[in-house]
């Protein structure tokens, strides 16, 4: 039996300190947990939880529940939970712009849309050069505005995520001007561009490929680019191989460390694998489903909020996420 299996009382069982499902690979990690501090279930019930986005304004989270048709949102205060928006046209990655406003990539309507402070929603990018979007997936908004996202397909491939449909473009990853709707190819170097996320200090982008089969030639990896000119992709390279699982949402913490979701082995690799700038796993943090994506959060931006498959799970850590926008 795994020494973190995952088979509390989730509603109502208490766990000893230190928390079991947080396991150290190297010491490099201990400067990160706290003692007192365990894995929380804030809900359940999804189909496929993905896309957590923090509103510190509303001290609130909210995510998308994709094959539901609809997005979520969790109260901190209030531990109150209730539909963000339905139908979300099978939302999957939300952010927020310098603004504060919502930035959602929807499966069903292959687009990209901001919601307004009124509530209404503008397509910020539907095609590229007369073609129409795959599906898009996950997406961050640099701190001048732009908007990148990717663009796998996941989709368009099947109707549980949205609606069947050809792709008609390359799987790639976009650089968006959401003033003047221009946007141009970052990269379509990757079979299935899925999570992507920028170093603290915007250096580089990290972006998961969740298309390849493992092999030692081509590794289920999350690769990292040199960023140029704020808007320009050179050098990709592997930062490290996930093995025979994959992950899929990633995020920086402050100290450049990348905290990726991890999922599709089983028992003592499913949850978040932490690595160092320099791509060393130091940590894992497992949980008993598949993790698709998370997000920091909360007043300090130290609370690591995980969608699993179908719930949403929460950590303090002493570190805080790197603020983007």
């Amino acid at each position: 039996m795994s020494k973190y299996r995952m088979d509390r009382d989730w509603e109502n069982g208490v766990v000893r300190y230190p928390d079991p499902a947080i396991e150290v690979i190297d010491d490099r990690f201990r400067q990160y947990i706290l003692g007192n501090a365990v894995v929380e279930r804030i809900c359940t019930g999804m189909r496929w939880a993905e896309g957590p986005a923090w509103f510190g304004d509303g001290r609130y989270l909210m995510w998308s529940d994709i094959p539901n048709n609809r997005q979520m949102r969790w109260h901190e205060e209030s531990g109150e939970i209730s539909v963000f928006r339905y139908p979300s046209n099978y939302s999957n990655g939300n952010t927020r712009d310098e603004r504060g406003r919502l930035i959602s990539c929807e499966h069903g309507t292959r687009r990209v849309t901001r919601t307004e402070y009124d509530g209404t929603v503008t397509v910020l990018m539907d095609s590229f050069e007369g073609k129409p979007l795959n599906a898009p997936n996950d997406v961050v908004v640099h701190p001048d505005g732009h908007i990148w996202f990717t663009d796998p397909g996941y989709g368009a491939i099947l109707h549980y995520e949205g609606n069947r449909g050809q792709l008609e473009l390359p799987t790639n990853v976009y650089r968006l001007n959401p003033e003047t709707g221009q946007a141009t190819v970052l990269t379509g170097e990757l079979d299935k561009p899925n999570g992507l996320c920028f170093s603290p200090d915007l250096s580089k982008l990290y972006v998961v490929d969740t298309g390849a089969t493992h092999s030692d030639d081509c590794p289920r990896a999350i690769y990292v680019f040199d960023i140029v000119d704020d808007s320009r992709l050179e050098n990709k390279r592997v930062f490290c191989d996930m093995g025979q699982g994959l992950s899929d949402g990633i995020r920086c913490d402050l100290d450049g460390n990348v905290w990726a979701s991890a999922g599709w082995v089983g028992e003592g690799y499913d949850g978040v694998h932490i690595f160092t700038p320099d791509g060393d796993l130091i940590g894992k943090i497992h949980l008993p489903e598949v993790c698709a994506n998370l997000c920091f959060g909360g007043v300090k931006r130290n609370r690591l909020f995980m969608a699993g498959s179908q719930s949403i799970y929460s950590l303090f850590v002493e570190t805080q996420g790197a603020q983007m926008p």
